[in-house]
């Protein structure tokens, strides 16, 4: 390829920070904010304002997805760098956030260390695996999705002062194991992002989450 012809090529491609105006690329990074939140107050122990990071972050990932499906004139691309985008977060949202939320509750303690690698681990193998085969059957994951475990562990997250700090810790370590397990698992779940009644369903869910944690901070 001559000089000439690689410039033209090199020319053509839009620059890294023109992506950031595309809305479901906001949407993702907003969530990655929601994240940031979550896993600063995960470190600082208030972990009622790390659990409406959580949820929130779920619903703007969800959100992406759905605005990107509607918006017209999106590039192939366009929506490469999408969902490149949005594996590089989930990483972080589905897996870093969880670990480092068992870590804290765990007082840092090295026992902890081992549980987290294994969340972290499952979270890249999933989306890896993900990311090489995509649906089973256009329609189903394999292995349970990562978002449920923010979800999952929001939930959880509401018995938290119902026992003791150790008893708890114990609940915790065990819910991230397992879901860590079901992530890597030949268990097919469905894309519930894609049903509209779902995501009614995750905007209650998120409210409800907010109200609940909102109030236990006030």
């Amino acid at each position: 390829m001559s000089n000439k012809n690689a410039k033209s090529i090199e020319n053509q491609q839009p620059t890294i920070l023109s992506y950031v105006k595309d809305l479901p690329n906001l949407l993702s990074l907003s969530g990655l904010a929601c994240t940031v939140l979550a896993i600063y107050f995960s470190i600082k122990g208030q972990y009622g304002a790390a659990m409406i990071g959580m949820v929130w972050a779920v619903a703007f990932d969800w959100a992406d997805g759905l605005v990107a499906r509607k918006l017209k004139g999106r590039t192939p691309t366009d929506a490469k760098f999408g969902g490149q985008l949005d594996v590089l977060i989930d990483i972080v949202s589905y897996g870093v956030t969880p670990a480092i939320l068992l870590l804290s509750y765990g007082n840092f303690q090295p026992i902890y260390l081992i549980g987290a690698f294994i969340m972290i681990s499952a979270a890249a193998i999933r989306l890896s695996y993900f990311s090489t085969y995509g649906l089973a059957g256009g329609t189903k994951y394999t292995g349970l999705a990562l978002d449920n475990n923010s979800l999952i562990l929001v939930f959880v997250f509401l018995f938290e002062n119902m026992v003791s700090h150790g008893t708890f810790s114990i609940i915790l370590y065990v819910s991230g194991i397992g879901l860590a397990i079901l992530n890597v698992s030949e268990i097919k779940t469905p894309k519930l992002s894609g049903n509209p009644r779902n995501v009614y369903l995750l905007g209650a869910y998120t409210l409800g989450i907010t109200t609940i944690y909102g109030l236990q901070l006030i």
